[in-house]
């Protein structure tokens, strides 16, 4: 089989789809880029076709975007792209079930489709910069003007050999989190205190705890250290502000003068503004929580 897309400059939701797909089908699938749409629609039945050809027929193989009223939109709005399509159809094989592979939708696939449709996924904040984002990543392969001797082609697959190791960590990071979620949902129903949360391991709960009112502070371990962490809980999954932070006299001192300041025999840093504090044990860190939630 091969796996078709176009020549020329690339963008990111067909790098990302070819990735997805070499997850599937391997790296030695052959890779072939052109726009001669005579050699498309001769295509083997086993081949893939995808951001070009203008056709969306998954029964086919067939997973363009372009041809006239495109290939769908999600319920969200979100027209699809070429990575959609592909996820669409193969993303719960990647992903190793259907929430995981809904997972990478949303953190991922969704903006790429956006981006790829010309719609604005985020306002920025702040008019002098602008956030770099995985397609400035990934277009930064693309051959600059005063680089006349390199290939495109290779320039396109080393684009897609970077969108192929972070979509395996994502897909890893999506399992995780689910197999993690039910640790840190049991560690939240079994508190006395649900204002603290303590975590036998680093799964990753803010998106959990962040659904309920009452925890103000986690405190983890990864199993690797010997200290422990204790970590404001934010005011929802996507903002940056604490529910309560640690006292003001804590921020940003260390050692001895953090003892001395939290009173805390075993007290190690305080972060200087002021979302995370560690201590060297357990019992210190769930001092630093209950100090920081009386204060």
């Amino acid at each position: 089989m091969k796996i078709i897309t176009h020549s020329g400059n690339f963008h990111p939701d067909e790098v990302l789809g070819v990735a997805a797909l070499r997850i599937v089908f391997g790296n030695d699938v052959e890779i072939v880029r052109t726009r001669d749409l005579k050699a498309i629609e001769e295509k083997s039945a086993e081949d893939i076709v995808l951001d070009v050809g203008m056709k969306y027929l998954p029964e086919e193989n067939r997973f363009d975007h372009h041809q006239e009223g495109g290939a769908g939109k999600r319920e969200n709005g979100i027209p699809y792209a070429s990575f959609g399509l592909i996820w669409k159809t193969f993303g719960e094989k990647i992903s190793g079930s259907k929430r995981a592979a809904d997972t990478i939708e949303e953190k991922l696939v969704l903006a790429i489709d956006a981006a790829d449709n010309g719609i604005d996924t985020y306002q920025k904040a702040n008019k002098h910069f602008k956030p770099y984002l995985l397609e400035g990543a990934l277009i930064s392969f693309l051959p600059t003007w005063q680089e006349k001797n390199i290939d495109i082609d290779g320039a396109f697959m080393n684009a897609v050999a970077l969108a192929q190791v972070l979509l395996k960590r994502e897909v890893a990071k999506a399992k995780a989190f689910i197999d993690g979620e039910e640790e840190v949902e049991k560690a939240y129903h079994e508190a006395s205190d649900k204002r603290i949360i303590m975590l036998d391991n680093t799964y990753s709960w803010r998106d959990v705890l962040t659904k309920y009112p009452e925890p103000l502070f986690v405190i983890m371990n990864d199993g690797k250290q010997t200290t422990w962490a204790v970590s404001a809980i934010r005011k929802d999954g996507v903002s940056f502000q604490s529910r309560k932070l640690f006292p003001e006299s804590w921020a940003g001192k260390t050692g001895s003068a953090f003892a001395e300041a939290s009173g805390v025999s075993d007290a190690n840093f305080c972060h200087n503004g002021r979302f995370i504090a560690v201590a060297n044990s357990k019992d210190g860190a769930l001092k630093l929580a209950s100090l920081a939630v009386a204060a």
